[in-house]
Formats: structure tokens, C-alpha cells, sequence
């Protein structure tokens, strides 16, 4: 990561755009993905499109910062957020999605998350970032450990699915 650029392996981040309103509109809609996301209900054009106008503001005021994962092309692939930042504890968390199947599994989720902690780290001045995972999600599990997380803890039975409840793992890691 250089400090004049986002850009990391396979990927590079951006902040959002007013063209993404329509990408983040099937996103943030899509129900397949709202367990991840701890989402219940769907997200209106109006909403989204004031999140975005509103994303310009700094991570210190604003408490959250997400940006856009882009291939080597720059089309969009997905998002990377910190959100609930702590600055006198220097800590946030950490969420990411590849949305369409077909760009998961090739590098984008690890390099987005490689390179989100190196700008945590090195300009934001964040001493660490923590995940919270569904106990049926193994990929994300996977992805988060072999960047460096480490599980620290287990809420029982903390999420709530059609089907039952499900324990939350969650990760840390110090930067």
C-alpha cells in the first residue's frame, strides 16, 4: 500500500460514488445476504442515497467508513466497512462482502482485508479491528484467520435464523 493509493494484489479501494446507488440498492436489498449483515427490513433509494452523501465525512465524525472492493478492471466486486470506531481505545470493527458467487474464492476478500488493515494501521492509527461471525459461515471464518485474526471469544446462541440459533465467534487482531 502506498499512501497515495488504495491498491493491494487483486483489488483497490474506493469511496463511494453517486453512481453506486444502484449497486448498494441490490446489495443492501438482496435478504441472501442480510444474515451477514445483521439486516431485517430493506433499504430505500432515499436512505442510500443520503448514506452516500453523507460518506464523504471523516471516520472520526462519522464513527464508520466504507468503501468499494474493484477488480483489476474496477468494476465493483463488493465493500469493506469499519464501522463502530472507537478512537480514544483506537479500535474498530470490520465487515466485508464479495456480493455475485462468482467473484468469491479468487483473492479479492483476502487483499481487501489485508490492505484495510495495513490503512487501519498505518493512517488511521487503529491498534486493532475485530470481526463477529456466524458459527455457519466457515468461509468467512477461514478468511479472517488466515489474515491474521484470532478467535477470542464465543457468544452461545447469539443469532437468531429461521431454523434455530447459532453461536457468534468473535475475532481479533492487533495491528
Amino acid at each position: 500500500m502506498t499512501q497515495s493509493t488504495l491498491e493491494y494484489g487483486k483489488i483497490s479501494l474506493r469511496p463511494l460514488e453517486t453512481e453506486d446507488l444502484e449497486l448498494l440498492y441490490q446489495w443492501e436489498n438482496d435478504s441472501s445476504v442480510w444474515q451477514v449483515s445483521n439486516t431485517l427490513t430493506p433499504f430505500s433509494r432515499f436512505i442510500l442515497r443520503q448514506y452516500i452523501e453523507e460518506s464523504h465525512r471523516d471516520i472520526y465524525e462519522a464513527k464508520q467508513l466504507r468503501l468499494i472492493i474493484q477488480n483489476k478492471e474496477r468494476e465493483p466486486v463488493g465493500a469493506i466497512d469499519l464501522f463502530d470506531f472507537e478512537p480514544y481505545h483506537q479500535r474498530a470493527g470490520i465487515g466485508i462482502l464479495i456480493y455475485a458467487t462468482e467473484d468469491r474464492q479468487k483473492g479479492y476478500a483476502s487483499d481487501a482485508l489485508q490492505l484495510m488493515c495495513c490503512y487501519a494501521k498505518e493512517i488511521l492509527g487503529i491498534h486493532q479491528l475485530y470481526a463477529n461471525i456466524g458459527a455457519n459461515n466457515p468461509t468467512s471464518v477461514g478468511l479472517f484467520e488466515k489474515c491474521g485474526f484470532q478467535l477470542s471469544g464465543t457468544k452461545k446462541d447469539w443469532l437468531k435464523l429461521p431454523d434455530g440459533w447459532i453461536d457468534e465467534y468473535f475475532f481479533q487482531r492487533i495491528l
